[in-house]
């Protein structure tokens, strides 16, 4: 591997002196240590090979720290739109699980989540085996997760504040549900979001989802759609999200986010953010 630099950021702040960090920078080599601010640092001048860098993901871990190689500076401007996930990424539930626990299903319907985010399960089967065992239940459970249940994860606030003021675009691209998308986009000024639509008949929902289901393949054509009406390049977009469903738009993005993510979108990510917020990423834009 070689690379310019090592971002270590961590949610405590991060002493300058602190023996890993210390121990980081021997195994580097580092021409110079910097702080960004006071919970993270800038190595630079390092040009370091795999097997190294994976012991430094080692030292990072066990003291709670995100590490990210970066080859070459990238700055906020140098993009124009973030496209993130929804459930577990921007907000810290999945809320089919949330809305399956109104009817007590919850254990059912998590398990069935979990496989088809760790990739062992594809995403279509897993949306309608899921959305299945929600017929008969009252819609009004899904109001009721968005008031109760539904919160923005650590640091989006601060990170959608940030990209917005610089001017990027913003989509919500979901395999989640439009009830939720919706608000989410009206709430947080969002411009663009794209999710399944739900089938409910008589204020009840019939297990069904409505229209083309939002996989991974249309993920991706949707990041790579926005991008063409605001005539940019998906080189241009910041891709976020945590399950394989992800893989695919992330893949076509020149920078891809892992945020809290499962281990295979980790490994296949630019940027793993396992402990810091979501402006985690802000540090990593110089």
């Amino acid at each position: 591997m070689t690379t310019t630099s090592l971002i270590i950021q961590s949610l405590q702040e991060i002493n300058l002196q602190h023996p890993q960090l210390q121990t980081i920078v021997a195994l580097t080599q580092a021409a110079a240590i910097t702080s960004i601010n006071s919970h993270a640092v800038r190595l630079e001048g390092v040009d370091i090979a795999p097997q190294t860098f994976n012991e430094i993901q080692q030292h990072c871990f066990s003291n709670a720290w995100d590490v990210t190689a970066v080859e070459t500076p990238h700055y906020l401007s140098d993009f124009k739109l973030v496209a993130m996930d929804m459930d577990s990424t921007l907000i810290t539930i999945e809320c089919i699980d949330e809305i399956a626990d109104m009817q007590g299903l919850k254990p059912q319907v998590a398990e069935i989540t979990e496989a088809a985010m760790r990739g062992e399960l594809e995403f279509q089967e897993s949306l309608i085996r899921r959305v299945a065992l929600l017929k008969g239940l009252d819609a009004s459970a899904l109001q009721r997760v968005f008031d109760e249940r539904l919160q923005l994860s650590l640091g989006a606030a601060p990170m959608l504040k940030a990209i917005q003021a610089a001017g990027l675009k913003t989509l919500l691209v979901s395999g989640g549900f439009t009830f939720f998308t919706d608000r989410m986009k009206a709430m947080l000024n969002l411009d663009y979001s794209h999710s399944n639509v739900l089938e409910i008949d008589n204020g009840k929902l019939t297990g069904k989802v409505i229209g083309t289901i939002v996989d991974a393949d249309e993920k991706q054509r949707t990041v790579q759609r926005i991008c063409q009406e605001l005539q940019i390049t998906p080189q241009q977009a910041i891709v976020m999200g945590d399950g394989a469903n992800d893989l695919k738009m992330m893949s076509v993005a020149g920078m891809s986010v892992a945020f809290r993510a499962k281990p295979v979108v980790r490994a296949q990510a630019n940027v793993a953010l396992n402990f810091v917020g979501l402006d985690g990423i802000l540090n990593i834009l110089q």
